[in-house]
């Protein structure tokens, strides 16, 4: 299926690694060049931006105040204009010592990259969107957002205020041209689950168990019995951001093998 997104600009945030280095390479297969954003440039990344591909690799904080707006002024610098955001940029850490171990200095740090990093870049990237009349901002949010977990329970706050504050824009914007929606995943064969330091292996260091039981386990807990793959988000994603969902705002889709057994 065309996607039409040949000759259209995106943005992707968090792009050097996981979902959001798979939503790259999905925008490029589709023909769209693509401003990605990260704090690191990975070698990956870093390859994909030197092979002829039309990737820009921009380094940035976007957890700083000014880290996103420097990323939007990259890509219309780059292409002199917008159409597509999409909203990546996320982690985790697991609360393994309950509530009252989470410091303000946590909760600064979470809601700085699950919340904070998506509300700038969209206020940088939306009058871009706004001048085309025409564009699409897809979010990544988490199950987390309406599952609520101690476990993350800073993560799951900022992710259920990320999809709030995307739905709540959509219906500003609709009228003019520009839709909104979020993409909720489940657990996902990345780093954020699966690295060294990744969420299996915290959770699995607190409780004795290891790594790959708390992995098993967690794929255990979706019908399909199996993690979702950054590819599976990024084409998702990629038939949010086209318009081919051109009557589609406001909507979340959930992607997590069934976990969500509420209707």
């Amino acid at each position: 299926m065309d996607m039409h997104l040949t000759g259209k600009t995106a943005v992707v945030t968090g792009a050097s690694r996981g979902i959001g280095l798979a939503v790259t390479r999905a925008l490029v297969a589709e023909g769209a060049r693509v401003v990605a954003g990260a704090r690191e440039i990975t070698p990956e990344l870093k390859a994909l931006a030197a092979g002829g591909e039309p990737v820009l690799a921009v380094e940035t904080d976007l957890t700083t105040p000014d880290g996103p707006a420097l990323l939007v002024a990259a890509a219309v610098r780059a292409h002199g204009g917008l159409d597509i955001l999409v909203n990546n940029v996320g982690a985790v850490h697991p609360r393994t010592d309950g509530f009252l171990a989470v410091t303000d200095e946590d909760w600064d740090a979470t809601l700085a990259v699950n919340f904070l990093a998506a509300v700038r870049t969209t206020r940088a990237a939306l009058p871009h969107l706004l001048e085309r009349r025409a564009g699409s901002v897809v979010t990544v949010s988490s199950v987390n957002a309406f599952l609520p977990d101690p476990l993350v329970i800073d993560y799951s706050a900022a992710k259920a205020a990320l999809s709030n504050f995307c739905k709540s824009l959509s219906k500003q914007v609709g009228p003019r041209g520009i839709r909104v929606n979020t993409v909720s995943p489940g657990p996902v064969t990345t780093g954020l689950w699966l690295a060294d330091d990744g969420v299996a292996a915290k959770v699995a260091q607190a409780t004795g168990a290891t790594a790959r039981d708390v992995a098993a386990q967690a794929a255990g807990d979706a019908p399909t019995g199996r993690f979702t793959h950054p590819e599976e988000v990024a084409d998702l994603v990629l038939f949010l951001a086209s318009d081919r969902a051109a009557n589609i705002t406001g909507s979340d889709f959930v992607i997590d093998g069934g976990l969500v057994t509420t209707l």
